[in-house]
């Protein structure tokens, strides 16, 4: 298992547009097959920037996913909405503490 974190930098007056299709496809994306964990963070201070973080079995099954039509289409109206390009990790988690 690993952590994909991905930065994503938006248009001010994109903001609504993007949360509403991030709830619009959350389950679908949690519920695709190798993905066992996703959140969705804003930032603080800089309220144009979000995170996310997934927890994925293996790189076949993010590299399945990127390929599906769900990506696809969910990607194709996010990246309109961009006013930076994203940023994306691919992580090994070593230690969590509840």
């Amino acid at each position: 298992m690993f952590v994909r974190i991905v930065k994503m930098s938006f248009k001010p007056e994109s903001i609504t547009a993007f949360k509403t299709l991030f709830n619009a496809n959350k389950n679908k994306i949690r519920h695709f097959e190798g993905c066992n964990f996703l959140e969705l963070y804003q930032d603080k201070n800089e309220a144009h920037i979000f995170f996310t973080y997934s927890y994925w079995n293996t790189d076949q099954d993010l590299e399945r996913y990127k390929q599906s039509p769900l990506f696809k289409t969910v990607w194709a109206e996010t990246k309109l909405m961009f006013n930076d390009k994203p940023e994306a990790w691919s992580v090994n988690k070593l230690v969590s503490l509840p």
